[in-house]
């Protein structure tokens, strides 16, 4: 399942359908919010890249609890509920997780600032690096602004420090899971400096390239999706976003749990690892939606 605006900009299709051909598994990519699809006639139902789900919340997630009272859905409603807010930081920390320190301000509420001498300020509710500014100490102002802004549209804030660490040489690492099994991790690019371009709308354009996960990395990722509440079992795919801490220690900086880019170009057997996770789903029926 994808959105229209996504359909040609996800990578991962290509690659995923025709892992699920080569299975002679019967599929179809449809959009989300069609309103003529048949969400019970298929046996299950894939979450893939509805990247329009931040400006549609309320609305994406009574589809989900819709279509989970129909069909299997993947991944299920309530990690979906859960994990498409970013206050889930505060309970990845209260579980132990080593993860970014995040401060959050509803509408109404002042921010607790941290500190740092640069902040990061986005909406709780974003994806694709949207609506999210890098700001130093010395102007506040203008995160706060921010802030002032997003409040303004109805929407939770939220601010951590910024790592620089990022744009050093491990950068940030995404670690990806198919079936709850680790498959493959990326090196990513630094997402907040100037130059980068928003692509079709929906998110900043990223520097990828495959990498070699550390046994440190995947301690603090495998943590991180054991304090996932609401999964029922492994997830058909996770995704853990990982940077290093002013000590070179790896901290979780996003859970992507909804509609993640997998990279399954970048690992081989990626494609196929995953077309067997969406197998090993499926009991009989006619077609798995993608």
């Amino acid at each position: 399942m994808t959105a229209a605006v996504a359909r040609a900009l996800d990578d991962d299709l290509p690659p995923l359908t025709a892992a699920l051909t080569g299975r002679g598994i019967d599929h179809a990519v449809v959009d989300w919010h069609d309103p003529s699809v048949d969400w019970a006639g298929f046996a299950l139902v894939v979450v893939r890249s509805p990247w329009d789900y931040a400006r549609r919340h309320a609305e994406f997630l009574e589809w989900a609890e819709r279509v989970a009272a129909l069909t299997a859905l993947a991944n299920p409603p309530a990690v979906i509920r859960w994990s498409t807010d970013k206050r889930y930081m505060a309970d990845l920390r209260a579980a132990g997780v080593p993860a970014v320190p995040t401060s959050f301000a509803a509408p109404g509420e002042a921010m607790d600032w941290p500190q740092a001498d640069e902040v990061v300020v986005k909406p709780t509710v974003s994806a694709g690096s949207l609506d999210t500014e890098r700001h130093t100490a010395t102007r506040r102002a203008r995160a706060e602004a921010h802030v002032a802004r997003l409040h303004a549209a109805g929407r939770v804030a939220m601010a951590q420090p910024y790592l620089s660490a990022v744009e050093g040489e491990r950068g940030e690492t995404a670690l990806v899971f198919l079936d709850g099994v680790f498959s493959h991790a990326l090196r990513k690019g630094p997402m907040l400096v100037p130059g980068l371009s928003v692509v079709g709308g929906l998110y900043v354009e990223e520097d990828i390239r495959a990498a070699e996960a550390t046994a440190a990395e995947r301690s603090v990722a495998e943590a991180a999706i054991a304090a996932i509440p609401g999964a029922g079992g492994p997830l058909l795919y996770a995704r853990v976003d990982l940077v290093p801490d002013d000590d070179g220690r790896p901290v979780v900086l996003e859970l992507e749990l909804v509609e993640p880019s997998l990279f399954l170009a970048f690992s081989p057997g990626a494609a196929e690892r995953a077309a067997a996770a969406v197998a090993a789903r499926l009991t009989t029926g006619p077609t798995a939606r993608g």
